[in-house]
């Protein structure tokens, strides 16, 4: 008698580490080579902008080689002291630089505000992000900034969101804008998550400071999706413990729907939990996805 033998291969895996370059930064990976690095970490590593120093989110592991990008740059070094106290140093001088753009953009008399400055740790270029409403032609800005610090410039234009998160600030929950404090990449956000979640429509209550929907919309998106696949919408007929009724209000996490029986128009509506009802006719028929789904790039 055979014995049927599967063919399990086992997929091929590499070590990395994660390094962010921001507070809430998107996280990159590198090749560790011979270092032992633990979450937290100061390192330096050679990047497409040049020698950049990052901190060390993810520590040594192995991953599967489908979820890297070969070839993987390797950490350079572990930052030392004087590394750490030079980036420091780099940070007060991208203040500095900061004024000295803001003064240089009203003397050319540009369109444009001025979000923050960065030096790569090198300080082989000087970084200035910047929104615009209108193009803006700054070729002679970039001169006259490159003949003042002397190194290499580059301005680039970000988006409103981007510009929320590089400035920080305290959202309407008192607590730090998501998109600053942990948020890696921006999540889509769309005005069907904010009706499922009975928000009002307001767009000054579901807005966050950059002028877009709010992040945090996204977070129980899953959870109320799953709730009102179980709740019967409002206008639906329902069969209670007190007769025919039909349903006024929804509460989807709690599984609960108000009822307003038709036998008497004087009762007041009944809450009723949703196991305990049967549902004779659906109603509530929601709008199309094309109509409802306005998608926040």
């Amino acid at each position: 008698m055979s014995e049927k033998i599967e063919d399990v291969s086992v997929e091929e895996t590499v070590e990395i580490v994660g390094v962010s370059f921001r507070e809430a930064g998107k996280i990159y990976y590198f090749a560790p080579g011979e270092f032992k690095l633990s979450f937290g970490d100061r390192v330096i590593l050679e990047t497409a902008r040049g020698v950049e120093i990052g901190t060390v989110k993810i520590a040594n592991k192995r991953v599967p080689t489908s979820e890297i990008v070969p070839p993987l740059k390797e950490i350079t070094r572990p930052a030392t002291k004087d590394d750490i106290a030079r980036d420091e140093r780099n940070k007060l001088a991208e203040l500095d630089a900061a004024l000295v753009c803001k003064r240089k953009i009203a003397n050319h008399g540009l369109e444009m505000s001025l979000v923050a400055a960065e030096y790569t740790f090198d300080n082989s270029k000087l970084i200035f992000y910047f929104t615009c409403e209108t193009r803006v032609d700054f070729r002679e800005l970039v001169k006259d900034l490159a003949s003042t610090f002397r190194t290499r410039i580059e301005l680039r234009q970000i988006g409103i969101r981007d510009e929320a998160k590089m400035m920080g600030g305290l959202g309407i929950c008192g607590r730090k804008f998501c998109c600053a404090g942990f948020l890696t990449d921006f999540v889509q956000v769309s005005i069907k998550m904010a009706k499922e979640q009975n928000f009002s429509l307001n767009s000054a209550k579901i807005s966050g400071a950059c002028g877009r929907l709010m992040c945090c919309l996204r977070y129980e998106h899953e959870t109320y999706e799953e709730a009102i696949r179980h709740t019967p919408p409002v206008g639906s007929v329902v069969k209670t413990s007190d007769g025919v009724g039909t349903v006024i209000e929804t509460k989807p996490l709690a599984a609960e729907i108000r009822v307003k029986h038709d036998d008497n128009e004087k009762d007041m509506p009944k809450l009723y939990k949703c196991r305990d009802v049967k549902v004779l006719k659906r109603g509530g028929k929601r709008e199309s996805d094309e109509d409802e789904e306005k998608i926040e790039e």
